[in-house]
């Protein structure tokens, strides 16, 4: 596997190449190969790299942001490790272009597909992990992911789910999205909206957070995941 061009991009050596093979290889290759030398796929170097990237940025917003609360620093980190934002790390990084896929997988567009990126993005990180340790994995972060962390835009733009969403629901020509705010708790000063997205008379979605907007977020990520295990 040729991963000199990602070397380079990233600006560090690649050590045990198996081992990244193994992270760019999507269960659907494995599946179609299966009696051949195939690598095995990248679902649990996913798992790992997911707890590797939590802990790093755990402690990158830790250090970085000394006056934010828990909840503060959780909100800011999930929307850093969400599915849109590791996507888009990937996607910068043409991972797609390394992903060994199944034909299925390869004609229905998986190398540009977010979830298979976000995923193959984790399964990176596991994979750096184990060949040159956490301070590596710390290094292409900073280098990858970090800089963005002040970036409001593009976080903004990046995790905006509700324009997500109604592109989808426009791309299947099934209409507008609504959404409804259906309570609100808490003293004024700490209040929790919740919400809840609505298609063709169908909930879609719910979602709770501090301000309306930040409820409608969540409503809409979960409407995504619907579609997405629909399809």
């Amino acid at each position: 596997m040729d991963l000199s061009g990602l070397e380079e991009k990233i600006g560090q050596t690649l050590h045990n190449k198996e081992l990244y093979a193994q992270a760019f290889t999507h269960t659907s290759y494995v599946h179609e190969n299966k009696g051949k030398q195939v690598e095995l796929d990248n679902e649990r170097l996913e798992y790992l790299g997911d707890a590797v990237l939590e802990l790093i940025v755990s402690e990158h917003l830790y250090h970085r942001f000394p006056d934010m609360s828990e909840g503060e620093l959780t909100r800011l980190r999930s929307r850093i490790v969400c599915e849109p934002s590791l996507a888009a790390f990937a996607k910068g990084l043409h991972f797609g272009e390394y992903v060994f896929l199944g034909k299925g997988e390869e004609m229905a567009g998986g190398r540009n597909r977010p979830a298979l990126l976000a995923d193959v993005f984790e399964a990176f990180i596991g994979a750096l992990f184990l060949d040159q340790g956490v301070e590596v994995a710390k290094q292409f972060l900073a280098k990858i992911v970090f800089p963005h962390i002040d970036d409001e835009n593009w976080l903004v733009q990046i995790t905006d789910a509700k324009s997500m969403l109604q592109e989808v629901v426009q791309q299947k020509g099934q209409g507008t999205v609504e959404y409804r705010i259906v309570d609100v708790k808490g003293p004024a000063h700490d209040r929790q909206f919740d919400a809840e997205v609505w298609l063709l008379d169908r909930r879609m979605g719910h979602g709770t957070g501090r301000s309306k907007k930040e409820a409608e977020q969540a409503a809409a990520s979960m409407a995504l995941k619907q579609f997405q295990t629909q399809n």
